[in-house]
C-alpha cells in the first residue's frame, strides 16, 4: 500500500513540474462562445487569431448534431470528406497543432459545410514573429499635384 502512495506522490510531484509548459500553450476556442456550429462566420474569427506550433484548437459541440473532420485543401473547397485526415466526434475535441502550414476542417453532417461550417487555420512556427499589423483600409488622400499652367481654370458648366 505504501508503494501505491509513493508512486501516487512521485506523479504529482511530476505533474507539478511541467504544468507551466501545459499551461504556458494557448488552447484557441473555436468559435469562442458559440463554439462549432451553424451561423457562425469560422473565416472572421480564424484571420482574428494567430496560431501557433504547440497551440491547440479546442471543438465544441452538440455531438448528436456535428462532427469534426480534418481535410485537404481540395477536400476543403469541394466540401468533400470522403479522404479524411482525421475524424473526432466526441463534442469536445482537442486538436493539436504540431507542425507550422495550414490546416483544413469541417463538419461532413449533412450540409452544414456548405452552410459555412469549415475552419481554415494557418499555423506559424512557435518562434516566428508576429505579423506586422494591417495598415487601416483608408489613407489619407495625397495632396493634387499643382496645375503647371498660368492661365486660370474656367469651368464651362
Amino acid at each position: 500500500m505504501a508503494s501505491n502512495n509513493q508512486m501516487f506522490a512521485v506523479a504529482a510531484v511530476i505533474a507539478v513540474a511541467f504544468l507551466p509548459l501545459f499551461a504556458s500553450a494557448t488552447v484557441h476556442l473555436v468559435g469562442d462562445e458559440e463554439g462549432w456550429t451553424l451561423g457562425f462566420n469560422y473565416t472572421a474569427w480564424s484571420e482574428s487569431n494567430q496560431f501557433r506550433v504547440g497551440e491547440a484548437l479546442a471543438f465544441d459541440y452538440d455531438k448528436a448534431d456535428h462532427n469534426v473532420v480534418e481535410v485537404t485543401g481540395a477536400g476543403f473547397k469541394a466540401c468533400s470528406a470522403a479522404n479524411p485526415l482525421g475524424t473526432w466526434s466526441s463534442g469536445r475535441d482537442l486538436v493539436e497543432l504540431e507542425k507550422p502550414g495550414r490546416r483544413w476542417f469541417i463538419c461532413a453532417v449533412g450540409n452544414h459545410c456548405q452552410m459555412g461550417m469549415k475552419l481554415n487555420v494557418t499555423i506559424l512556427a512557435a518562434d516566428a514573429p508576429s505579423p506586422a499589423p494591417a495598415q487601416a483600409f483608408w489613407t489619407a488622400p495625397s495632396p493634387s499635384p499643382r496645375h503647371k499652367s498660368r492661365r486660370p481654370f474656367v469651368s464651362k458648366w
